[in-house]
C-alpha cells in the first residue's frame, strides 16, 4: 500500500479588522467553518495545516465573506498566487512538494 506523505503548510492573511477568519479549500471539501485561523498581534491570521503533496486551491472566509485575499475579491488585482475559478472569481493556491 502506498502512503501519502504530507507537509506542514502555513496559510496566512492580513485582516486586522476581522472578527473571525477561516480557510476553505480542496483540502477540507470547501467547508467554510472547518478550518479557523488564529489572530496574531500584527493583524495577520494564521493556521498551519498538514497538506498532502500536490496542488491545493483555497479561499479565506473573513467575517463570512469569501475572498482570495482581503482586498482581492473579484478579478485578479495583483493577488498573490491566485488562479481563476469557475465562478468568475479567484482562488489562492499552494503547491506542496
Amino acid at each position: 500500500m502506498k502512503t501519502t506523505s504530507s507537509k506542514q503548510v502555513e496559510l496566512c492573511c492580513h485582516a486586522p479588522e476581522a472578527q473571525a477568519v477561516f480557510v476553505a479549500g480542496t483540502f477540507n471539501d470547501w467547508r467554510p467553518d472547518a478550518t479557523p485561523l488564529r489572530r496574531q498581534a500584527d493583524g495577520h491570521w494564521r493556521s498551519t495545516l498538514p497538506l498532502p503533496h500536490g496542488h491545493h486551491e483555497f479561499k479565506f472566509i473573513v467575517d463570512g465573506q469569501w475572498c482570495c485575499e482581503p482586498g482581492c475579491e473579484h478579478e485578479f488585482q495583483g493577488c498573490p498566487k491566485c488562479v481563476p475559478n469557475e465562478f468568475g472569481t479567484m482562488n489562492r493556491f499552494v503547491d506542496v512538494t
